[in-house]
């Protein structure tokens, strides 16, 4: 009799893990779907600021905001669903987009709760941010030295001061050890590429100004 009343409560117990479990399969399926979304969002608005196509930027980056939010919603009653690595790399991308963004434009650097993100997720975004500035840095630099470019290097270094302080273990900031080291090595190789722009502008201005006055004296 107990043998029978236990197999009975265990084909209840059984039948709600398998309902529970068939809802986190889908919520899960959507999820992936979802975070794919939103980071094909986050690169075409990222391309889209290198253009200086901002309006677009800005309607991307609207979208992939609003992506996440349904990411959110879908995994919101399976909270380890949203600290499982597609998620939360879908989160640092959104991160990466808005503050690349930002500091391209001339703005402020936003926060993770402006965001709605993680600290680990920010700050890896944070990082690879670094990387898309390097790039129109160098955009920069190839139409000819520039204040931006500087400004952009400051920026990259402001975000490496930071990130060289988070000095916890992977489990906690994500990984970010190993962004931090691509960090450094984006940073310094910028600094060179500037450092050589700017020193090939004084040299033009150098010429241009002695070939003036070699013309006013003929």
């Amino acid at each position: 009799m107990n043998r029978m009343t236990t197999s009975g409560d265990l084909t209840t117990i059984s039948e709600r893990i398998r309902a529970d479990f068939v809802a986190k399969t889908a919520a899960r399926d959507a999820a992936v779907t979802i975070s794919r979304e939103l980071i094909r969002c986050c690169s075409m608005a990222i391309r889209a600021s290198h253009r200086d196509e901002w309006d677009e930027a800005e309607r991307l980056v609207g979208e992939a905001v609003r992506v996440a939010g349904q990411l959110r919603e879908h995994v919101q009653p399976y909270p380890e669903l949203y600290f499982t690595g597609y998620t939360q790399d879908a989160i640092k991308e959104l991160c990466e987009a808005k503050i690349t963004l930002a500091i391209a434009q001339g703005k402020p650097f936003p926060a993770p709760e402006d965001i709605n993100a993680e600290y680990a997720a920010y700050l890896n975004g944070l990082a690879e941010a670094a990387g898309e500035l390097r790039r129109r840095a160098l955009d920069k630099i190839r139409a000819g030295h520039s204040q931006e470019s500087e400004t952009l290097l400051a920026a990259m270094d402001d975000i490496y001061d930071v990130l060289v302080t988070m000095d916890f273990p992977d489990a906690i900031t994500g990984g970010l050890r190993r962004n931090t080291d691509m960090v450094r090595g984006v940073l310094e190789r910028t600094r060179g590429d500037i450092t050589v722009s700017y020193r090939e502008a004084e040299l033009k201005a150098a010429v241009d100004k002695l070939s003036e006055k070699l013309q006013t004296h003929q």
